[in-house]
């Protein structure tokens, strides 16, 4: 018997959250997709959010979820968040099986209180859609042909028509974040914005601050003023005191403010009666941040697809782009909505040739066939 050799429609490169995600929309709509993954298990860093909790999106509007996200994101991706919101977010991971857990602030986790369960409902649908996932399997390099893209590995190498980079940054390397998106897209010609630590802690050597080390105060509330002592960002929610400096949530949304802003600045934090003051404050490497400020310039990037504006076919998704949230959802959410946009673009351009099935939404959400979201 004679073999024709054929493309694979979609190569999604990385196995975290906005690439499983557009895997599962590919498998909604019966667009040939495989993963390939560089670490032995898919979703490692999915699992660390959250101490383990996994708050995958926010229960709020997309209008408000971009408000709270800021520029220049927010700009960048309300097409995305607007044909994927939060409750679309939600209803796919309940059609999926994963029971859900409201906080009052509307944050929303599985309802066991386990990151696992929403991996564990990415690996059920592929495995059941027949989506091939190739784990310790380390993407060397892409090269555009005439009819897609040769993703070379170091032991194979493979033809795609269309491909989406979904790397993340370089925040926890150990999860298999090491930066090689960028790398690959600074190869092909794109703009890459420098990578720095988003959502992480401040250092300081005051002792109050030792003395309360391992220590979460519930109310704390973090400001940063300009050198003429002007508020120029302002969170409110926990506060946490290591050996090395302070954190928590209410610090690291006012970290990712400073680094997308030049200083001088002063950071206040305000927690347990006292009043921390930081000049220029110095934030954590970016190896321990929640997430990478920097990445892929979202110019380079069709906001309406999230593809490529000067290479067809060739697509990004999820902290790989210079786009962030801040703590609580967000940022799992844009990867979410970034992923399924790209995913179902590719799949709608098939379907007008013939080649994939009619839509489904996020995963099909609302019904169950086949364990499809």
């Amino acid at each position: 018997m004679a073999l024709k050799h054929t493309p694979v429609p979609l190569a999604v490169v990385g196995g975290g959250a906005a690439g499983l995600f557009a895997a599962a929309t590919a498998a909604n709509r019966s667009l040939g997709c495989l993963v390939m993954e560089r670490k032995a298990r898919l979703g490692a860093k999915m699992l660390m959010t959250a101490n383990g909790r996994c708050n995958f999106t926010k229960d709020v509007s997309a209008a408000r979820m971009l408000a709270e996200i800021g520029e220049p994101t927010a700009s960048f991706a309300r097409h995305a968040l607007s044909a994927c919101p939060p409750s679309r977010i939600a209803a796919a991971f309940r059609s999926c099986g994963v029971k859900t857990k409201r906080m009052a602030d509307g944050r929303l986790f599985p309802a066991s209180g386990q990151a696992a369960d929403i991996v564990h409902a990415f690996g059920d649908l592929l495995r059941d859609a027949g989506v091939p996932v190739l784990t310790n399997c380390t993407v060397a390099g892409l090269q555009p042909v005439k009819n897609g893209f040769i993703v070379a590995t170091r032991h194979f190498t493979l033809w795609a028509e269309n491909v989406l980079i979904a790397t993340g940054g370089i925040s926890f390397p150990k999860t298999g974040s090491t930066g090689d998106g960028q790398r690959f897209a600074r190869e092909l010609g794109l703009r890459t914005v420098p990578l720095r630590a988003g959502l992480t802690g401040f250092e300081t050597e005051d002792s109050r601050v030792r003395a309360r080390a391992s220590r979460r105060f519930e109310n704390g509330c973090a400001r940063i003023l300009d050198a003429a002592g002007k508020e120029c960002c302002a969170s409110e929610g926990e506060v946490d005191c290591e050996t090395w400096g302070v954190g928590g949530a209410a610090v690291y949304n006012c970290q990712r403010w400073t680094a997308r802003h030049p200083g001088p600045f002063k950071a206040e934090i305000l927690f347990d009666g006292l009043r921390i003051v930081l000049d220029s404050p110095r934030a954590r490497p970016a190896k321990e941040a929640i997430v990478t400020i920097g990445g892929v310039s979202t110019d380079e990037i069709d906001p309406q697809t999230m593809e490529s504006r000067k290479i067809p076919g060739l697509f990004f998704a999820g902290e790989v782009l210079d786009i962030d949230g801040p703590t609580g959802g967000f940022n799992l959410s844009l990867a979410f909505a970034t992923a399924h946009l790209a995913a179902e673009t590719i799949a709608a351009r098939r379907a007008a040739r013939g080649g994939a099935g009619p839509s489904g939404g996020a995963w099909s959400a609302g019904r169950r066939p086949e364990r499809r979201f």
